[in-house]
């Protein structure tokens, strides 16, 4: 599905903007926890995108500006919530679904399965344990974009991401300092 406007230089017409879609739900969902909640970040995501697509400017990258509209989305349910008076609990079936998400490479293998499941736990937590801002610039890291293109979606510059990324990764070598051999 290719989004197609009257301007034939805009930038929906050369690239796919559903192309994206899987990496933007995995960061979601590191952000939220919940898998529910991923795909409502996604969708609004989405929906805030192709409402100001007619307002991006003719070079603008569309990966980088679809993870900086998710960002943006994230921090307005953060700070809806933080004036909201109702606490939602998380829903433990769906908990366990985000477990079994990752996929088992060696099935068959119980105490594997076990191990693999208590290291992504603790990994997780580390990464949860991390500021939002070190844990946003790790999991654009991990989704393979660049400091500049990081830098342009947190609104920072490259160096700023560096050092961002440097601390995320001491914090998380400290926390996970027993996986270390």
């Amino acid at each position: 599905m290719r989004l197609v406007t009257n301007d034939p230089h805009h930038l929906l017409n050369s690239e796919d903007p559903l192309e994206h879609l899987d990496a933007l739900y995995r960061v979601a969902l590191r952000l939220t926890r919940r898998a529910a909640e991923a795909e409502d970040l996604v969708q609004e995501t989405y929906l805030r995108a192709f409402s100001a697509a007619e307002r991006l400017k003719v070079g603008t990258r569309l990966r980088p500006w679809l993870f900086r509209v998710l960002r943006n989305a994230f921090l307005d349910r953060l700070r809806r919530e933080s004036r909201s008076p109702f606490d939602d609990e998380a829903d433990p079936e769906e908990s366990a679904e985000l477990g079994d998400q990752g996929g088992n490479l060696l099935r068959g293998d119980a105490e594997l399965d076990r191990l693999r499941s208590v290291v992504g736990e603790e990994i997780e937590a580390a990464l949860q344990a991390l500021p939002e801002g070190m844990r946003s610039v790790v999991l654009l890291d991990l989704e393979g974009l660049g400091e500049s293109e990081i830098g342009e979606i947190l609104g920072c510059a490259p160096g700023t991401v560096k050092s961002r990324l440097h601390r995320a990764r001491l914090a998380l070598r400290r926390q996970l300092a027993d996986y270390r051999r």
